[in-house]
């Protein structure tokens, strides 16, 4: 059985990203990565939304507004330097009413205390960014982009095996056995041994954080977000990224409009629970998966206070007309024909038992296993952040 300094499980945007930051910080490592699906960047991070997050939202000092801040930085300078299509479009963060004012104000002082460059605006200026939104103030954030995060993951992919790292496609994880010096993972195939083992593996990384002997009473819960793109002939309607003041008590952004990288608007998410870690419509169910997350104690506290959301969810999700009615909110012009379907995403929840969910990056070491237990959005612009992170936390040097 080969023998690695590191294996990282996992090949989506965050397992690429610490993979490659290990090259960066000591060359000479010898480094696997294991990824079940036949492609890199098969789940969520390909069916990203594609925004590069300015850190506005995060609660100060947290992982998530830090690595954000760092990691957009570094994801910039990345993808000028490897020839990977971004742009800064600049984003509005619009309140329709004047009960959502004192929300918007406090996400303001947020980005204040995060260092983005924000400004407060009046409709006069909204209408100058955005002319068809119905807004009566916003938060305008011109350091807010767009970024092609299959192609970063597609560049790291190059630039691992340039350096020597060994990527094993369809390797599906099936047991990991740690001794004294070394860790055994098994997989669908045969399996490796590694010194260390960094498991990135999103919708699945519960379950391999407990294969690891880590103790972690969280659970993944998989929320299905569905979306729709504005034909051509309506995409004028938003010029770069309109997001609504988001729910104080819903732990969600709300359905928005999002510019793409390779053309095109995208509208939404809603949010759903999905019948299966990676189901991305209402007919790809997994009994197993959805046993676990209906008899779990905090999903279903979760959904008992809100229960009345939840519905409203749901219903967007099965009626197009009520989803438009959403979108409509932040551009009253938008009519049911402007739309069509696009293909889904699956967020990688972790919930806590009491029924909040995880609001923070959250990373647990297991002995010779370092467990990326949770990393929502902004992980994908944090990415690189996180990488060097995650090798700080390994020890590795020159």
């Amino acid at each position: 059985m080969a023998h690695f300094d590191v294996a990282v499980l996992g090949g989506g945007i965050v397992g690429l990203a610490t993979a490659w930051q290990m090259t960066q910080r000591n060359p000479d490592l010898k480094i696997v990565l294991l990824e079940k699906e036949s492609s890199l960047a098969f789940h969520q991070t390909g069916r990203n939304s594609g925004v590069l997050h300015s850190g506005i939202y995060y609660r100060p000092g947290s992982l998530r507004a830090v690595n954000c801040r760092e990691g957009k930085v570094l994801l910039e300078q990345f993808c000028d330097e490897h020839g990977v299509a971004w742009d800064q479009t600049g984003k509005v963060i619009v309140a329709t009413s004047e009960s959502q004012v004192p929300a918007l104000e406090t996400i303001y002082g947020r980005g204040q205390e995060n260092g983005v460059r924000c400004e407060m605006i009046d409709k006069a200026r909204l209408d100058e960014l955005e002319p068809h939104t119905a807004g009566i103030r916003a938060i305008h954030v011109p350091e807010a982009g767009i970024v092609d995060y299959p192609g970063v993951c597609k560049k790291l992919g190059e630039l691992l095996e340039a350096s020597g790292t060994e990527i094993r496609l369809q390797s599906r994880v099936t047991g990991i056995e740690q001794s004294t010096d070394h860790v055994t993972i098994k997989t669908q195939n045969d399996g490796v041994q590694a010194t260390q083992v960094v498991n990135c593996t999103g919708l699945h990384c519960d379950r391999i954080a407990r294969m690891s002997g880590q103790t972690f009473p969280e659970r993944i819960v998989p929320f299905r977000g569905e979306y729709y793109t504005l034909k051509p002939e309506a995409q004028h309607l938003c010029r770069t990224l309109i997001y609504p003041v988001p729910d104080p008590e819903f732990p969600f952004l709300g359905v928005h409009f999002t510019r793409m990288i390779e053309g095109g608007v995208e509208c939404g998410p809603n949010a759903v629970l999905a019948l299966a870690r990676e189901g991305y419509t209402w007919g790809k169910i997994s009994p197993r998966d959805l046993f676990e997350s209906l008899t779990y104690s905090g999903f279903l506290r979760l959904a008992f206070k809100y229960w009345k959301t939840g519905i409203g969810e749901m219903w967007r999700s099965l009626s197009k007309a009520a989803f438009v009615r959403a979108l409509q909110v932040l551009i009253p012009e938008i009519r049911s024909e402007h739309l069509e379907v696009a293909p889904a995403g699956v967020r990688a929840q972790a919930l806590a038992p009491e029924g909040k969910l995880v609001d923070d990056f959250l990373i647990l070491r297991k002995d010779r296993v370092l467990n990326v237990c949770n990393a929502p959005s902004p992980a994908a612009t944090a990415s690189l952040n996180i990488g060097r992170t995650i090798v700080d936390e390994l020890g590795i040097t020159v």
